[in-house]
């Protein structure tokens, strides 16, 4: 199958009330777990790479996704390529350049450490500039913790002022504080759904909830129910990867070939791609419809 678009799964699950799941990618492994589980689950999701995961590999956006654009135009399910928290300006530039060449159909421009002001003309800018290069553009507005305390985790994204952000910059995605935290190992975080709801009355683009890690099934299922309509998902993975890679290991000390403990490592992602699919959205938008 061939690549999917970012706008075209959000419009859909839109249109259906419910929310696209969106993982993060670390590894060539990541995106070959993703891939096998969505498939597993019948759904539809994105890949999402980080301005982190990009610095991570060398400053070098091409390699690791190139190979997830190959992933999924090989996946009989439908995945798109979205490009998540890129705030440095000449990186965001760069990949709005790119994206078409690496199958990248989004990018979320993160302005949300900036001043309202600032966000609001970073932003702005950005998503000009990304429309024209045919990209559907995410932003942040209220901080959404958990980044190394550089976030305050009360932050609640006003509803009047995200109405009149959407408005200024344009965007097609805004991503709110509304209970969640980045890199949470635990699933006890609180979300305040009321405050989804009338987010998702005034603001005109589909709502992103991050940090939904720390999120359980039955939260996350009650935000896309209020409004949610992209649920990003990146540390559960990665508990889910370096669990496997840990068990492998010491169950076979003397092994020196990495491929034993990566394919451990890669089915464990699969299986919590799977179970998240199927216990969150559970009437996703699927590869033929709806279920």
């Amino acid at each position: 199958m061939s690549l999917a678009t970012t706008a075209d799964l959000v419009a859909a699950a839109d249109a259906d009330g419910t929310a696209v799941l969106a993982f993060n990618v670390v590894t060539v492994e990541h995106a070959e777990g993703i891939a096998e589980g969505v498939e597993r689950a019948g759904a539809v999701a994105l890949f999402q790479v980080s301005e982190n995961t990009v610095r991570f590999h060398g400053g070098r956006m091409a390699p690791l996704v190139s190979a997830c654009a190959r992933i999924a135009a090989q996946s009989p399910a439908q995945l798109a390529i979205h490009l998540d928290h890129f705030q440095d300006v000449a990186l965001i530039a760069e990949a709005i350049d790119s994206a078409a060449s690496l199958g990248v159909s989004s990018i979320m421009v993160d302005a949300a450490h900036l001043s309202y002001a600032d966000n609001v003309e970073r932003t702005h800018a950005f998503a000009g500039q990304g429309h024209r290069a045919g990209l559907w553009v995410e932003a942040e507005l209220g901080e959404v913790g958990g980044k190394g305390g550089a976030h305050d985790f009360g932050v609640r994204t006003d509803p009047a002022e995200a109405a009149s952000f959407a408005e200024a910059t344009g965007v097609d995605g805004l991503a709110v504080a509304v209970g969640s935290s980045h890199a949470m190992t635990t699933r006890d975080a609180e979300l305040d759904v009321e405050l989804i709801r009338r987010l998702a009355a005034a603001v005109p683009a589909p709502l992103v909830l991050h940090g939904s890690s720390g999120v359980s099934d039955d939260q996350l299922r009650r935000a896309t129910e209020a409004g949610i309509r992209k649920v990003n998902v990146g540390t559960a993975l990665n508990v889910a990867y370096t669990g496997a890679l840990r068990e492998s290991l010491a169950a076979n000390p003397t092994a020196n070939d990495p491929r034993r403990a990566l394919a451990d490592a890669r089915a464990a992602i699969a299986s919590t791609v799977a179970e998240l699919c199927q216990a969150v959205i559970p009437n996703a938008v699927t590869n033929g419809g709806t279920r």
